[in-house]
């Protein structure tokens, strides 16, 4: 147990030292062409970033359900880990995105009581989840948003580079590997406008592709 704390205490100073950014959710999007594919949509806070986020349907519930302030008849899972939480005085300070590898999200849950802080490692859909529901802080770290953002303008589009159009679909990955570049940032454009954030995913990662 001790070990395990002092590997905790020491993932968390080394973390803590980094500058983190502030997110916030902005919208919970459902796929237009595919039936199940759902995205919560993170936005940087005095900022133009966006950081779509793949669910699954039974976490965009959990997150939908708390953000407005529903009122379930029974308790659900992260309803039920927020009581036993504060039963045990165990507040939920803050949520971190910490790293993203092979298009995977990785969270930590930083958690305080009367004498510790301790952090634990969660799914992000989860984390948000509970983070709606502790009303904590959301945050990840500039390169994440580097990596896997998207610039909006203030207007609430993308940060336009062509004026080249398109009809394509991006059903899979062999449909966007044939547009170009420009096509691909007019095609972005294009589904941000519909708020169709599934899409947009498979785009931004497909122009990451071709930026390495």
């Amino acid at each position: 147990m001790l070990n395990l704390y002092i590997c905790a205490s020491f993932t968390f100073r080394r973390i803590a030292g980094m500058k983190k950014i502030e997110l916030e959710i902005v919208a919970l999007s459902h796929s237009i062409t595919q039936t199940h594919s759902y995205a919560v949509v993170l936005g940087e806070v005095n900022g133009l970033r966006r950081l779509p986020i793949v669910i699954g349907g039974f976490e965009a519930q959990a997150i939908a359900v708390a953000l407005e302030r529903m009122q379930p008849s029974r308790p659900l899972t992260h309803d039920l880990l927020k009581n036993f939480m504060n039963a045990f005085s165990v507040d939920l300070q803050e949520i971190v995105i910490s790293d993203l590898q092979e298009g995977i999200f990785y969270s930590k849950l930083v958690c305080i009581n009367e004498h510790d802080t301790i952090e634990i490692d969660s799914r992000t859909s989860d984390a948000l989840a509970l983070a709606v529901r502790f009303g904590c802080p959301v945050y990840t770290y500039d390169h994440i948003l580097e990596s896997a953002g998207i610039l909006m303008e203030d207007s609430g589009t993308t940060k336009k580079k062509s004026s080249v159009s398109t009809s394509a679909e991006p059903g899979s990955r062999d449909d966007l590997s044939g547009l170009s570049i420009e096509e691909l940032n007019t095609l972005l454009n294009e589904v941000l406008e519909q708020e169709d954030y599934i899409r947009a995913i498979s785009i931004r990662d497909e122009l990451n592709k071709r930026k390495k």
